[in-house]
Parts: structure tokens; sequence; C-alpha cells
């Protein structure tokens, strides 16, 4: 088979076993002789506060970096916050729902007072949990409010849980997403710099939740899954095999055939004003980097319109809350990043990037993968 680099990460790193804190001239070590309760109240209160500063130095001087970037933006992804206490995933995986607000808080400091100057930042989708309920449209202010501060121009784009709590349009609107297409879809694209162009795709556009059961693209979902999951529970892959097993109905979905096109229009444009492409969307395309449940449905199809043309330089995905990468044989970089959700209150989840004439740097915090990407491209050729 091709060769491609693929690597899965763990959520979080793992943290030193010992500390050592330097105060003037003096050394203040961590004693083995404290009594229990001394060491008790240092885990709690002393521990996760000196981790943070720790971690917001190396994070700052990361920043300050000798080589000056042509632009850099910050990124994020699943912060899924929820005014509930903490719980688990499906698959038993501790959730902070309130942490996630405290998280971002931090991610938003760091950005805003860091020593390289950031244009703006993404946020990958699910900005708000499923489980808000009633208290969607508050919990949604209250995040916003949280991105905001950050001072500069954000960049959203909708996720499953967003689309479990609120209309399409209202998020539209709070979100402020700008260029939006006239069929009601959620793809948009931008221009930070005038050799680059981002491109945001609605893994949503074609799902059963966001649209109304009448609307057309909640009956081409339904007509798909029906088509391609031969269970009576479209959420259930059983007897679906590998990539497969993506055609179930929580969390999936797929570009509609009306923003395909659009996209090609998008890498013809970039390709013709010599703009290289980034991609963003809420669901993962590329298999290895996320479980195949995550990835979007209709993946191949866009995949190959990627690998044709010679502008596309990386896709970055959020859902899988895990950190994921793959380099294709094709020399495009696909990165799914963690959440901000399942990541331990004291520990941090959220990173930057900067892009350079000949390579794109990922700079992760914490929990978040640090990676360096190559510009260097090859081209799908189509058989005659």
């Amino acid at each position: 088979g091709p060769r491609r680099t693929a690597m899965n990460l763990q959520a979080c790193k793992g943290q030193s076993g010992h500390l050592k804190l330097k105060s003037g001239s003096r050394v203040l070590g961590i004693s083995s002789s404290k009594s229990p309760l001394q060491h008790q109240l240092f885990d709690r209160v002393a521990m996760p506060y000196l981790s943070h500063k720790v971690r917001a130095k190396n994070a700052s001087e990361k920043l300050q970096s000798v080589d000056e970037p042509d632009f850099s933006f910050g990124i994020i992804a699943d912060i899924q916050y929820a005014d509930i206490p903490d719980g688990h995933s499906y698959h038993g995986t501790p959730r902070f729902y309130r942490n996630a607000k405290v998280a971002l808080r931090r991610a938003v400091s760091m950005w805003r007072e860091g020593a390289l100057p950031l244009s703006f930042t993404i946020q990958l989708g699910d900005i708000i949990d499923g489980n808000c309920k009633e208290n969607a449209e508050i919990a949604l202010d209250g995040i916003l409010d949280e991105l905001n501060a950050f001072g500069k121009p954000v960049y959203h784009m909708l996720g499953n849980h967003c689309l479990y709590n609120l209309d399409r349009e209202l998020l539209h609107q709070k979100m402020e997403i700008p260029n939006l297409p006239a069929d009601g879809g959620s793809y948009y694209f931008f221009v930070p710099h005038p050799s680059w162009r981002f491109i945001v795709l609605d893994s949503y556009d074609v799902s059963v939740p966001g649209w109304e059961p009448s609307h057309p693209r909640h009956q081409l979902a339904l007509e798909w899954l029906q088509r391609y999951n031969p269970n009576e529970n479209k959420n259930n892959p059983q007897g679906l095999e590998g990539v497969e097993r993506r055609w179930v109905q929580f969390g999936g979905g797929a570009a509609s055939p009306e923003q395909v096109a659009w996209f090609k229009q998008q890498l013809q444009e970039a390709s013709a004003k010599k703009q290289r492409v980034m991609v963003f969307s809420h669901l993962p395309f590329q298999p290895g980097t996320a479980p195949n449940p995550c990835l979007q449905w209709n993946y191949e199809e866009l995949l190959d319109m990627m690998r044709g043309s010679s502008c596309v330089v990386a896709t970055f995905a959020g859902h899988a809350h895990q950190n994921g990468y793959v380099r294709d044989e094709w020399g495009i970089h696909h990165l799914v990043l963690p959440s901000v959700l399942e990541t331990p209150p004291g520990r941090d989840c959220y990173g930057h990037i900067k892009v350079y004439s000949d390579k794109v740097k990922l700079v992760g915090t914490d929990c978040m993968m640090t990676l360096d990407m190559s510009l260097e491209r090859k081209v799908l050729q189509k058989a005659a």
C-alpha cells in the first residue's frame, strides 16, 4: 500500500513526577516529609496553579520566535461547554463541562497576551454540548463572549452538538459567519493573506439534525443512511466494516452536491490566483486520523478534489476528541485536534498556527500536539 506518515496521539501528555521551583537564589522542592493533609492541600490547590504557570511560561516562550511567520492564528476544537455537572462519553471518557469555559478563558488570555501577534482564531465546531437543552442560547452567548474577548476575528463552523441545540439560522447570526451561500448551508471562505485561501466546509450540509424533516437535505441524509446502513436503528454500525462504519445518523453528515460544486470552484479560483489552501471542517476527511465512525460521509469525493489540486496544503478537523495526523501520499497534511471538553481541570488544550512561505507549524499547548508541516505537494493524476 502507499507509504504515509500516521500518528494517533493520546489526549494528554504525562506530567513530571518531581517539581522544583526557583525563587530568587533558592530552590524550593516538594518534600516527601509533608503530612498527608499537606500533600492533599498541595495537590488540590498549589499544583494546578503552579502547573498552569509553568505551561503558560512554556507557551509564551514558544510564541517568542526569532523567525517571523507571514501570519499566525489561534485554533481550538470541541469546547462543548454546558452548565451541568461533569459526566462521561458513551465510551466512558470523563467530560468536564463547566471547566471547558475556564480552559477556554486561559486559551484566549494566552492568544491575546502572547508575544507573537495572532491575526484571528478558528473554532472547529461543537462550541456547546447537546446537553445544554433549554439553556443552550445562554450557554452559547457565554462562550461567544469568552472568545470575543480575544479582540480579533473568530471564525466558526457548526458541529453536530451545535445543531442538536439551536436553529442553523440563529447560529449563523450569533456566530457572525461571513459570506454564507444563499442555500442556507454553513460553508464559506476567507482570505487571511494574499497568498492563502481558507475554506470552511459544512460537515452537516446533508444530515438529519440541522434541517426540518421536510427539507431536501434532511431527506437526502435519510436516503443515504437507508442505502448504506442495513440496520433498522441508523445509529447502529453493526455489520459495517472499516470506513463503512461512518454511515451512522448520530454525529454523521456530508457536503451536499451544491457544496461540492462550490468547493471545486473555490479550488479553481485559488489555483488561478496562485493561493495555497487550508481546509477546515468539523468532521475529519482522512482515514487513520480518527475512528472510522467520525469520518465525513462523502470524504472520498472531497479528498479526490483536494488531491487533484496542487493548492491544498492541509486539512483541520475536530469531532474525534483526540490528536490525529496523517500525511497522505500526495503530501497533504490531515490533522484532527483534541477537545477542550475532555481536558482535565488544570490542563490546557489549544494552539496557534504559524504560516511561512515554505512550511506551516502547529504549536500546541499541553494536550494539543505540535507539528511542523512542509508545503511540498504531489498532484493526483486522473486515469484517462
